[in-house]
């Protein structure tokens, strides 16, 4: 009796050796160097479903084009260069076996399809890694990359999951998992609901590769779930879009808002405003590129140190401005007009000479660079520092004009010069420190400016004609006008640049406030005063 038990013992064995030995991660991976891609793809779901962890370094190195089989003897090894030859390193132990001529291996070949089972396995293998990140990039692979065989391994993690997060993405994995299985339809109908609760394109992607070979029962759900998402889309887009208006337009308030006070207290059309944003610009850049050669360790300060730095040299060229030109013209804005536009391209030229007429680099501090996800809009750091940047500095500008004896000399004098003037305001005081502020606040929007735009000689010729459709719209003169129409302006040139285009956009954009200025010639906030409204 006990000779027939073994017998038949090692019968058995015998029948399930080979279904025993394929098991086998090593034997599986020597598979691959027979496969073609077809068969390849399925012995990486068997690799994955090993659950063998050993097996990751191999797998990494088949997606890198690394993984190689020795023509002698069918061996499969991770390869390194090692001089003329290539050094044989086995796919498990990670150990080197020895190195031979490239000539006596043969690469096994990889293509997308196979580098997608790949990411696919190696996320379900690292699902179980005791590191907190390394299960979470586990659990997004095989978001990305769904696959069935991976199913009982993301469901095996699921249950040992403590962490919250990381257990919410496995879940989203397990469900896009489900619906490239088998399973129930019951399954499938909850799978599309944790899908569609993702949201973005990503599981409108997930969704759409599965609507060929989805049961007819669960269509509605699917189709409802797509609508869904690109209902929520459509919202988020209009977001993304109200969000670079506002960008926008706290970039033409910066570079308005200087041509605002002088425009405004004085009358003159300064057509050299943008060469001060330009100058502060180029101030910046040269900053950076003394803390580059000296003080490297500052260079997260250098906007910090560049922001009085050009001020004070684009308030300075102001006064002298004022000074020497415009003090002889006031009362003649045509001349004003021609003499500032002359004086801009002597500045651009200066400038050409000095650096150059090519573009110069002006790096962003670490704690500008990059961006974040809001819901569904993507906001970047150098934007949202340049939109609170441009209202504290608007905020500032207006406590001066409100809470100071300097600022209610130029207020006055902006509502009644000569009544100004009979009052003891020395109002050709007022008017060459008010040009100076002036231009030293475009220096400082030129510093914000150079780490969105390029910085180059033509640099504020991009914001000059805008930065008086802001003025005009606004209301010359008036802070807050200056703010609700650049504002303004920036959401409306996003919202009409899709459909249109980005140049027809801002013609129509100029249509509308020459419309608007003909129903109300003063702007939105049109200032009050006798002088003002005579």
């Amino acid at each position: 009796m006990m000779i027939r038990f073994l017998v038949f013992l090692s019968f058995f064995l015998s029948l399930a050796a080979p279904s025993l030995a394929q098991s086998d991660p090593k034997d599986l991976i020597t598979a691959l160097g027979k496969a073609n891609f077809k068969q390849a793809e399925e012995l990486l779901g068997e690799i994955a479903a090993t659950g063998d962890p050993r097996v990751v370094p191999a797998l990494e190195a088949f997606a890198e084009g690394d993984l190689y089989v020795r023509k002698s003897d069918g061996q499969v090894f991770i390869t390194k260069a090692a001089g003329g030859n290539l050094a044989a390193i086995d796919p498990l132990t990670g150990e080197t076996v020895g190195e031979a001529p490239k000539a006596t291996f043969t690469k096994i070949k990889v293509n997308n399809n196979l580098r997608r089972a790949i990411r696919s396995a190696l996320g379900g293998l690292t699902l179980l890694s005791p590191d907190r990140g390394v299960r979470l990039a586990a659990a997004q692979a095989v978001l990305q990359s769904p696959s069935a065989e991976n199913l009982e391994l993301v469901e095996a993690a699921l249950a040992k999951e403590t962490d919250v997060e990381v257990k919410g993405r496995m879940e989203e994995a397990r469900a896009v998992s489900v619906l490239a299985s088998d399973r129930s339809a019951d399954e499938k109908r909850a799978a599309i609901e944790t899908v569609a609760s993702l949201g973005g394109r990503e599981a409108i992607g997930i969704l759409m590769s599965v609507s060929s070979t989805i049961d007819e029962s669960l269509r509605p759900d699917l189709d409802a779930a797509i609508s869904s998402i690109e209902s929520q889309l459509m919202l988020w887009d209009a977001g993304q879009n109200v969000w670079y208006g506002i960008s926008l337009g706290s970039v033409l308030l910066l570079a308005a808002i200087g041509l605002a006070i002088t425009f405004g207290v004085m009358g003159i059309i300064n057509m050299a405003h943008g060469e001060m944003v330009m100058i502060g610009a180029y101030s910046t850049f040269m900053v950076q590129q003394v803390i580059r050669t000296s003080y490297p360790h500052l260079f997260d300060w250098s906007l910090a140190i560049a922001l009085p730095v050009a001020f004070l040299m684009t308030a300075a060229i102001g006064l002298v401005i004022e000074r020497g030109v415009i003090r002889f013209l006031y009362g003649r804005p045509l001349e004003t007009l021609l003499a500032t536009w002359g004086i801009s391209l002597i500045l651009q030229q200066s400038v050409r000479t000095i650096f150059g007429p090519t573009n110069q680099e002006v790096g962003n501090p670490s704690w500008m660079s990059g961006s974040f996800a809001l819901g569904g809009m993507t906001i970047t750091w150098n934007r949202l520092w340049i939109v609170l940047f441009s209202l504290t500095i608007f905020f500032a500008l207006l406590t001066l004009m409100k809470r100071s004896s300097f600022g209610l000399q130029m207020r006055a004098v902006t509502q009644n010069r000569r009544m100004a003037s009979s009052m003891g305001i020395r109002t050709p005081l007022v008017d060459a420190f008010t040009f100076a502020l002036g231009s030293g606040i475009a220096g400082i929007a030129g510093v914000a400016l150079s780490q969105i735009d390029n910085v180059s000689p033509n640099l504020g010729q991009s914001y000059i004609i805008d930065s008086f459709m802001v003025v005009v719209f606004g209301g010359v003169g008036n802070l807050w006008g200056t703010l609700v129409g650049a504002l303004s302006l920036g959401v409306l040139n996003k919202f009409l640049e899709p459909s249109v285009g980005a140049v027809l956009g801002k013609i129509l954009v100029l249509v509308l406030i020459i419309l608007f200025i003909q129903k109300r010639p003063r702007g939105l906030f049109a200032l009050k005063g006798r002088a003002v409204e005579a």
